[in-house]
């Protein structure tokens, strides 16, 4: 039996393949939408994942205004904030950070998914997210990405 040909291959720099993918959120649920994303950006559908290399995609997220929150969550769920000083703890609804910028809310739950290292700041770096169908990375040439088609 030759051993050598049982290797693990580690992913590095170098030999990943990063592409760049286009989502429509027009009536995604948004804690499904971000836990795909999420596994997107990380790579983990890819054959050669590995844990500590940033082997995932480009995304580009289109249509954030088209979200769709279930249940009481667009006055119930809060997102607080702290200022630093004493009795600075701020909290905005789903709804007042939705009107301020549609953009954030999708970017917040996807954020909350990824690693809390320097890894994650780099992968969250890798997502863009658009108000409307116009995006900015046509250069790019990103190919559309039906997140109902996986698992």
């Amino acid at each position: 039996m030759n051993t050598l040909s049982y290797k693990t291959v580690s992913a590095n720099k170098n030999t990943v393949n990063k592409e760049w993918l286009l989502v429509d959120a027009d009536g995604q649920t948004l804690g499904r939408l971000a836990s795909k994303v999420a596994m997107l950006l990380r790579g983990k559908y890819k054959p050669n994942y590995t844990p500590h290399v940033d082997c995932g995609d480009n995304i580009v997220i289109i249509n954030a205004e088209k979200i769709v929150l279930t249940g009481k969550k667009w006055s119930d769920k809060t997102y607080i904030r702290h200022t630093g000083y004493p009795g600075g703890q701020r909290s905005l609804s789903a709804k007042e950070l939705f009107d301020k910028d549609p953009t954030r809310l999708i970017e917040r739950a996807v954020k909350g998914m990824l690693p809390k290292n320097k890894l994650g700041s780099a992968l969250f770096r890798n997502l863009y997210v658009y108000v409307g169908s116009e995006h900015q990375q046509e250069a790019q040439k990103p190919t559309l990405c039906n997140l109902n088609d996986l698992r």
